[in-house]
C-alpha cells in the first residue's frame, strides 16, 4: 500500500507542480548526468544557462570526452567547485573509451564513475533507467525532517542511514524517476528552507514541523560551519601589452585555473604603496618597475572561506625571469579560464575583457 506522504506528494505533483526546467522529463542519461553534475551546489537559475551551453558544445559524451580540459574549464567558469568539472571531464572520456558511449545501466556501475555520488548515482538510475533508488540530499532530508519530526542531525551516520531507509521506503517503485523528481521540486518549491509555503502545503495535515512549531528549528544540523578569510593580492605584472599569468594547482581552491601573480597575506591586504614596492623589491630583486593602479577591493564568497582580494598593476621593463608562468597577450586574456572574483576585476577595472 502506498504511504499517505508518497500519495499526496504525487498528487500535487500531477495537479501543481508547474515547475519547468531543460532537464526535466529528460531520458538520454548523458543528458541527466550533466544536468545533475552541474546542479550541485548550485542553484537551478544559474546551473540552467550552463547546461544549455554544455548541451550546445558537447551535444554527445564523445564530444565532452574529446575536448580539451582547458576548453571545458572554460565554459565551466564561474561555476566553481571546479573539481565537479575535472571529474565530468575523466568519466566523459572513460564512458567515450571504455564503454563506447554507452552509459552505464545499472546503479552499481554508475556508483563506481568519478565524481557521482550517491545522490547523482540514484537520479540517473531513476530517471534514465526506471531503476528503484530514492534520492536523497538536502532537499529531501529537509522535507522528510519536518513531516516525521525528527531531530537526528543530518550530518551524522546515523541521520544519514536514517534518512536513506526512510526515503527508499517512501519511493514509488512503479515510477521511481517521477517520484524522485516530485520531491525535488517539493523542496525547491514548497517545502523551502526559508519561508516554506506551509498555508499551501498538501503535507500540511500530517507535517509533524507544522502542527508542533519546528519548522524553522529542522532539520538539525550537529556541526557548525566555521568559515575564515583569506586575502589575496593580486600584481597583475605588464611587459610590452603583455600579462603574466599562472595556472594554479595542488588542493587548494580553483585548481587548473588561471591568475595573476599572488601575494597572500596573513591578516589584510597590502594596503600601502610602501607595503607593495616592498614587495616587488624583495621578489623582482630589482627597482625596474612601475606601481601604476590599485584596485578596490573585490570579495568572493565560497562555502568554507570568503576570499578578499584586491588587484595592483605593475609595469615591467624586462621579463621577470624567475617567475614561472604564461606572458599572455591582453586580448587573449579572455581564452583563459579564472576565477569569477578576477573576471569581475577585469571586465569592471581592467579592459581586459
Amino acid at each position: 500500500m502506498m504511504p499517505d506522504f508518497t500519495r499526496k506528494l504525487l498528487k500535487w505533483n500531477s495537479s501543481k507542480n508547474t515547475r519547468s526546467m531543460p532537464w526535466k522529463g529528460e531520458a538520454d542519461p548523458y543528458r541527466i548526468w550533466l544536468s545533475e553534475i552541474i546542479l550541485q551546489q548550485t542553484r537551478v537559475e544559474q546551473g540552467w544557462a550552463y547546461y544549455e551551453r554544455f548541451i550546445q558544445h558537447f551535444p554527445t559524451v564523445h564530444h565532452l570526452a574529446k575536448a580539451s580540459l582547458p576548453a571545458v574549464y572554460k565554459l565551466w567558469e564561474g561555476l566553481g567547485y571546479y573539481t565537479r568539472c575535472k571529474n565530468l571531464h575523466e568519466t566523459a572520456r572513460i564512458i567515450s573509451t571504455e564503454h563506447n558511449g554507452v552509459f552505464p545501466a545499472s546503479h552499481e556501475a554508475i556508483r563506481q564513475l568519478k565524481g557521482i555520488g550517491p545522490y547523482t548515482a540514484a537520479a540517473i538510475a531513476s530517471f534514465a533507467f526506471k531503476l528503484p533508488y530514492a534520492v536523497v540530499d538536502g532537499n529531501v532530508q529537509r522535507i522528510l525532517s519536518r513531516y516525521f519530526g525528527i531531530n537526528t542531525p543530518v550530518d551524522t551516520g546515523e541521520g544519514k542511514k536514517l534518512y536513506a531507509e526512510l526515503a527508499q521506503s517512501l519511493l514509488d517503485t512503479a515510477d521511481p524517476g517521477k517520484y524522485n523528481q516530485a520531491i525535488m521540486d517539493f523542496g525547491a518549491t514548497i517545502c523551502k528552507p526559508q519561508k516554506p509555503l506551509c498555508q499551501v502545503c498538501v503535507q500540511r495535515k500530517d507535517c509533524q514541523a507544522f502542527a508542533h512549531g519546528w519548522v524553522n528549528e529542522l532539520p538539525v544540523k550537529e556541526k557548525i560551519l566555521v568559515k575564515k578569510t583569506r586575502w589575496f593580492n593580486y600584481f597583475i605584472m605588464e611587459l610590452n601589452g603583455e600579462v603574466l599569468i599562472r595556472q594554479r594547482n595542488g588542493k587548494d581552491i580553483w585548481t587548473n585555473l588561471f591568475e595573476f601573480v599572488l601575494h597572500e597575506s596573513e591578516h589584510a591586504l597590502l594596503s600601502a604603496y610602501a607595503d607593495m614596492h616592498h614587495y616587488l623589491r624583495r621578489s623582482i630583486g630589482h627597482e625596474g618597475f612601475c606601481l601604476k593602479q590599485i584596485s578596490k577591493p573585490y570579495k568572493q564568497q565560497l562555502t568554507h572561506q570568503t576570499i578578499v582580494g584586491q588587484f595592483i598593476t605593475v609595469e615591467l621593463e624586462k621579463p621577470p625571469s624567475q617567475w614561472a608562468g604564461l606572458l599572455v597577450p591582453k586580448k587573449l586574456i579572455s581564452t583563459y579560464a579564472f576565477p569569477k572574483m578576477i573576471n569581475l576585476y577585469m571586465q569592471n577595472e581592467s579592459g581586459m575583457r
